[in-house]
């Protein structure tokens, strides 16, 4: 019984089914559905593979690995969306993964860790660099919407500053790598341990690379059945973009933050939530704004109002509750009840 673990990878069955059903051209709905749950356990072993990778490759480069696949699935499902000229979907994911984070996986770790527990620590050094990015996201998502507002304003104009803005959160996550594992890495490293790698070099490239190629081919089924989807059950591309998305390119990687949580591991699963955020907000994002550019769909930094109020609320909400290095359920609760009041505005959107 005990080597009955809860796994997401017999869903792997999913990726043939979601194949023939491409192929026969089958109802749109059942390929968004199929493509959807194929996703989860491939992000998944991109997660494990990266972890593999890591642990022979170091803390420095390691941490770099982790940085760079941790939201790759995102990336992917992101490319083809702006292939497709879904911009605003786009856009929604990426609000959409900031707050999953920070609301949902956090509320959900330290609801489930704090339980059976009177109280959980953690680092705050952490908690306040995390903090202090999103912070600096928010600003870089309300100055390019404000100034889309200015009798100034014009198409030339808003994708400048957009460019301007991403380049400027790129260096500052950049900058943030570099504080945290390099320069002031004895205060963000905690004491986790790792282990040693389960799979031989040449299997773990070639699990990620096998892995990425086909969360690739899944997003491009996603994507293509998205619009029939979004028509048949009533709901927005915006509210797919903000909700669903992000829960398919994260669920691997929310799971684990969840499961640390449990185990205590705290630091380490602080460093999944909020980390993942931050890499949203200052790294995928501009990356995304240059990609769309080479696609020929180019994507500014102009979110709408309710976009940025949720980022804004988000990490108003973070501060207030990890700044003090402590956490209890009752926070997870209040951090889970503050994303459901997001997700029943977006919902009728």
């Amino acid at each position: 019984m005990s080597k009955l673990k809860p796994s997401l990878n017999w869903l792997l069955v999913l990726v043939p089914v979601a194949i023939v059903l491409e192929l026969i051209h089958g109802s749109e709905v059942a390929i968004f559905v199929v493509s959807a749950l194929a996703i989860l356990p491939l992000a998944g072993l991109i997660g494990h593979a990266t972890e593999d990778l890591a642990i022979r490759s170091g803390p420095q480069v390691g941490g770099l690995l982790n940085a760079t696949f941790g939201n790759v699935t995102e990336m992917i499902i992101a490319f083809f969306l702006i292939l497709r000229g879904e911009i605003e979907v786009v856009k929604a994911s990426i609000t959409g993964s900031i707050i999953g984070n920070v609301l949902l996986v956090l509320g959900l770790a330290f609801l489930l860790g704090g339980w059976t527990r009177r109280q959980q620590s953690f680092s705050r050094h952490s908690a306040g660099l995390h903090s202090a990015h999103l912070v600096i996201a928010v600003v870089g998502l309300i100055m390019p919407a404000l100034f889309a507002l200015t009798p100034e304003a014009n198409e030339f104009r808003d994708e400048a500053v957009s460019i301007g803005v991403a380049v400027v959160l790129l260096v500052t996550y950049l900058l943030g790598l570099l504080f945290s594992f390099k320069t002031h890495r004895s205060l963000f490293r905690s004491d986790t341990e790792h282990g040693d790698p389960k799979w031989s070099l040449k299997f773990a490239v070639g699990l990620l690379a096998g892995a990425t190629v086909f969360v690739a081919l899944m997003s491009e089924f996603l994507v293509g059945a998205l619009e029939p989807t979004v028509e048949q059950f009533g709901v927005s591309k915006l509210f797919v973009g903000l909700i669903i998305v992000p829960i398919v390119g994260n669920a691997a990687e929310h799971s684990s933050a969840v499961l640390l949580a449990m185990k205590d591991k705290m630091d380490v699963s602080i460093e999944i939530a909020i980390g993942s955020s931050t890499q949203i907000a200052l790294f995928i994002a501009p990356v995304l704004v240059f990609v769309s550019l080479a696609l020929g769909n180019p994507m500014d930094l102009i979110f709408t109002g309710i976009e940025i109020a949720a980022v804004t609320f988000s990490s108003i909400i973070l501060g207030f509750i990890a700044l003090d290095g402590r956490s209890n359920w009752i926070e997870g609760a209040q951090l889970l009840a503050a994303y459901a009041i997001m997700a029943v505005s977006f919902f009728f959107l």
